[in-house]
């Protein structure tokens, strides 16, 4: 099986560092579990155009986003979805990974709390012990409701811990399986361990700000606690306060084994080897060679001539000089080397020794350990004519000498091996509704801004073997030829784009504009989108 671990989300990562304080004192939801066996039936193509993680387990290709999990076993001619009901219910899938048979997924939204502020949720946990047929569902882990602090205890010490009893900034964003425990990385929930199949999710004590390891045998005294908090007494009632830590704020986690974990957080990479009962931590300013940027989104790992590399996606955080690249370590930590200087990097994926590192600029590849970087931001399906209009991806995964990528835009597979070079050649998959006979179209999305998308016009080739699409305005005058008298497959579905401009290049104004879209020397179909800036 190819595992394809390490994933960040950006939009959700950005919000993360608003504070908690609002929030706090939410009430903890109370817990639920049930199954329910996923759809039967099979699509043509996946259920959502939002593609932000991948796993691989041998000939299955789960494929996670904003609308559930969508499943190829066949690469990717048929399609079944997991998301109309429960236990996904269309949530966005935050994180994805398995061990065997055993898979977890993370479920996370966001909610707008007052007309400023938008705080992203965790909305549980997803888990299947049957390769995906069945699913069961529990909450988000957290505290019980209207604790503030409590205790946690690592070797002899007994330190306070900031209960988390709120959904809003406890987000799942990264998740790993072991053969024995499940571990979750959360901002506001930090690092938790589950060895008892998510029965319970216990937190897990790594470094804080002012200490680069701790064992369980140091006498330690510092606070648990992702955030500040000089509202909170202490536990003994006679200091008022309590001390946060980014090292506290989990954003990656990679269990490579029950022992060997590696955890990124916004205040560096953190190692164990014995599960947790020690930690080293790897900072910007801690090291002769250290990591790029404290802020550690995602974390990966593969062998390159016997030789374990861990990969980091390392973000500037708070130190004036850091900066964002991929940082690569094969000491266990003890040395950094840094390539991608710049690039903010979402995942990585692996095949053998080659690296593919998903970032904004588009997917790039490395077959000598990151030395060198080939970069790949257009994506062209020649086929069925498909573009990706985003360069941004989000994650990589092999199987095989096939590359999946996904970004917010699609769906991508590319061949990479001997015979062909990798990103050649393109196969885009691309969530539509079907047309339903060739004198049908439609536009999406409806209404569209051209500063920030493209419309997409989705026809169905008939018998004729050419199409012209022609927009107007509301007085029916002509805009823009997007194609003329264009030869396309009969009998095969299309989209093509709309970038929002007229004829001369300019951009159209906001209102309403009508499509016309003519096959072979068919009636012509009429579609309606609205243009708004």
């Amino acid at each position: 099986m190819t595992r394809r671990r390490s994933r960040s989300r950006a939009a959700f990562l950005l919000v993360a560092w608003s504070s908690l304080a609002a929030s706090m004192c939410l009430a903890q939801q109370s817990p639920s579990r049930f199954q329910l066996e996923a759809q039967d039936a099979s699509l043509d193509r996946p259920s959502s155009n939002s593609a932000i993680e991948i796993l691989i387990k041998n000939d299955s290709v789960w494929v996670a986003g904003g609308k559930g999990l969508n499943l190829t076993t066949d690469g990717g001619a048929t399609w079944r979805f997991f998301g109309d009901a429960a236990p996904f219910d269309k949530e966005d899938i935050a994180s994805l990974d398995a061990v065997g048979p055993v898979m977890w997924a993370s479920l996370a939204g966001s909610e707008k709390i007052d007309n400023t502020t938008t705080l992203p949720k965790g909305l549980g946990l997803a888990s299947s012990t049957d390769n995906g047929a069945t699913w069961t569902r529990m909450p988000q882990p957290m505290e019980k409701s209207g604790d503030s602090t409590f205790i946690v205890t690592y070797g002899a010490n007994r330190l306070k811990a900031l209960a988390i009893t709120t959904e809003f900034n406890n987000i799942t964003y990264d998740l790993s399986v072991s053969p024995g425990a499940v571990w979750t990385a959360s901002f506001a929930g930090g690092l938790r361990r589950s060895t008892d199949n998510g029965k319970t999710f216990l937190p897990v004590v790594l470094p804080p700000d002012n200490l680069d390891s701790i064992r369980v045998t140091d006498t330690l005294s510092f606070d648990l606690s992702p955030v500040d908090r000089p509202d909170f007494w202490n536990l003994a009632g006679t200091q008022k306060g309590m001390r946060g830590n980014l090292n506290h704020r989990v954003f990656s986690v990679l269990a490579i084994t029950d022992s060997l974990v590696w955890v990124g957080t916004a205040g560096g990479v953190n190692v164990t080897t014995d599960a947790g009962n020690s930690w080293r931590k790897c900072t910007f300013t801690n090291q002769f060679d250290p990591i790029s940027g404290n802020f550690v989104v995602a974390l990966g790992r593969n062998v390159i001539g016997g030789v374990e590399h861990i990969w980091a996606a390392t973000i500037n955080a708070l130190e004036p000089l850091e900066y964002r690249a991929v940082s690569v370590t094969t000491d266990m930590g003890r040395t950094w080397t840094k390539s991608l200087r710049g690039e903010f990097t979402h995942n990585f994926g692996f095949k053998g020794p080659v690296v593919y590192a998903a970032t904004n600029s588009g997917i790039l590849r490395s077959d000598d350990a990151g030395r060198t970087w080939s970069q790949h931001s257009v994506f062209y399906d020649r086929v069925s004519r498909n573009r990706s209009t985003d360069p941004a991806c989000y994650a990589a995964a092999s199987q095989g000498d096939i590359v999946w990528v996904a970004n917010a835009d699609g769906l991508m597979k590319t061949e990479d091996s001997r015979q062909k070079f990798f990103g050649d050649e393109w196969t885009i998959f691309r969530a539509a509704q079907p047309a339903d006979t060739p004198e049908s179209a439609y536009a999406y999305p409806n209404p569209f801004s051209p500063s920030e998308e493209v419309c997409r016009v989705h026809f169905r080739m008939g018998a004729g073997g050419t199409v012209s699409i022609e927009i107007y305005d509301f007085g029916m005058l002509p805009v823009r030829t997007v194609l003329r008298n264009a030869q396309r497959l009969p009998g095969k579905e299309y989209d093509e784009i709309w970038d929002g401009k007229n004829n001369d290049g300019a951009q159209v104004a906001n209102g309403i504009y009508y499509l016309r879209v003519t096959i072979g020397d068919g009636e012509p179909a009429w579609a309606k989108v609205i243009v708004l800036q």
